[in-house]
């Protein structure tokens, strides 16, 4: 645990950015938990009152300050809605930093944070196993979908419906790549990510299919890590700066131009939560996760507007698939990309976009919220997918997959017979091999 003085000198660096607040409300209008609890308790102007007092709360009901804090989705709709531009995910993000270097971690969190997702190949081959087991405990759900639920009670999956883990992850199948620039004269790295590696590996195998067809060169390391916001969001610095350390050396800068990554959540957290975040006394160090995060493109974005395709909507055809997208959250609202996913869709000609209402409301998944809290995650969700439903579409579209993954849950549960892709799956059934 941190020492008292530490953690006095961390809730001081938060007076700043906190006294930008106004109390406006504007948070409340947007915040998906709010919709759904009308709790003041639950929207980002009533925890930012709440850690005003943070420093006595802290000792007084240390447990009361976490519980409240971790009622979050970390979406960061308030953040991007605030006339005042309160960086709410930084405070919020130093703020359970601080609570857990009082408190320090629970035994669970302990296990997965530092036992299993610090150590990469550790992590590699509990997933490995649970591959091999996962049938024994779940069955089919929904055939169209493709998941699954659990054969008996479970503590673990409860009632959700989940994705199984795809029989063979990405890093068995393309241990690392090298090659050269081709006709963009450009060298991309590709980070990875936890969900796409284990899941849905075939959203990385079309980003590399896509960037090759465009005459970009390649450059994946193996033994690739997480790229930390789980122990983040969970106030484990330990592990986080240990996690990013990691990644820094397998990702050296002068063997590409840009860092490509497929995952909205990666994307904004190396992005924006490195360079917030990581601190060390080794000035070169933090100096490598701020070139890092510079380098760090979402691959529409690059795409678009780093390599510059003019891609003309396309004329649907009698037969096209009628799609609607869904905006990440930290895709649009902590990046600000939304046009691209779209201009790939509108590029292939055996789909036609429908847009929904409130495509950039949250799904609601938030991720470890979603464990401690599935509850309100199924309800937001459940709003989500009465969306996607009132669209008509036969594919549900996104570029995170973790919101893939909610989708998964909240369509499977309805019965839906809607199918969830990645932008860049479908962009890359458009392109030559």
């Amino acid at each position: 645990m941190a020492s008292m003085k530490d953690l006095a000198r961390l809730v001081r660096e938060l007076e700043d950015q906190m006294v930008v607040c106004m109390r406006c409300g504007m948070c409340q209008a947007v915040c998906p938990l709010y919709a759904e609890t009308g709790r003041e308790a639950d929207v980002a102007r009533g925890k930012l009152a709440l850690l005003e007092g943070l420093s006595k709360e802290m000792f007084r009901d240390p447990r009361g300050v976490s519980q409240r804090l971790q009622r979050c989705l970390l979406c960061g709709s308030c953040a991007a809605n605030c006339p005042s531009g309160v960086k709410v995910l930084d405070i919020f993000l130093k703020a359970r930093a601080i609570l857990a270097g009082y408190m320090g971690l629970s035994p669970v969190k302990k296990l997965i944070l530092r036992g299993m997702l610090a150590n990469p190949a550790f992590f590699d081959k509990v997933t490995e196993w649970g591959v091999r087991f996962q049938d024994l405990f779940t069955k089919p759900a929904n055939e169209v979908l493709g998941t699954s639920c659990a054969r008996f009670v479970s503590p673990l999956l409860g009632g959700r419906h989940i994705k199984p883990l795809a029989p063979r992850p990405f890093h068995a199948e393309v241990a690392s790549l090298d090659t050269a620039p081709g006709s963009s004269g450009l060298k991309a790295a590709f980070f990875v990510g936890c969900l796409i590696d284990k899941i849905f590996p075939s959203v990385a195998h079309a980003t590399l299919k896509v960037l090759r067809a465009h005459g970009v060169g390649l450059y994946v390391p193996d033994n690739q890590a997480c790229c930390g916001i789980p122990a983040a969001s969970s106030g484990d610095m330990t592990t986080f700066k240990k996690l990013v350390r990691h990644n820094l050396d397998r990702f050296p800068l002068d063997r590409f131009d840009v860092l490509i990554t497929s995952c909205a959540t990666c994307t904004a957290t190396l992005r924006k939560v490195w360079p917030v975040l990581f601190s060390e006394d080794d000035a070169d160090l933090v100096a490598r996760v701020r070139r890092l995060s510079e380098k760090t493109m979402d691959i529409h974005e690059f795409l678009i507007q780093r390599l510059g395709l003019n891609l003309p909507a396309a004329r649907p055809d009698a037969t096209a698939i009628p799609v609607t997208y869904h905006d990440p959250c930290h895709l649009k609202k902590s990046l600000g990309v939304f046009r691209e996913p779209r201009q790939l869709l509108q590029a292939h000609s055996g789909v036609r976009l429908v847009e929904m209402a409130q495509p950039d409301w949250c799904c609601g998944l938030g991720g470890s919220f979603s464990l401690e809290h599935y509850d309100l995650s199924s309800k937001v969700g459940r709003r989500k997918r009465d969306m996607v439903a009132a669209t008509g579409a036969r594919i549900l579209v996104t570029a995170c997959p973790a919101c893939m993954l909610q989708f998964h849950d909240r369509l499977s549960q309805a019965g839906d017979a809607v199918k969830v892709r990645h932008a860049v799956e479908i962009y890359a059934e458009s392109v030559a091999s």
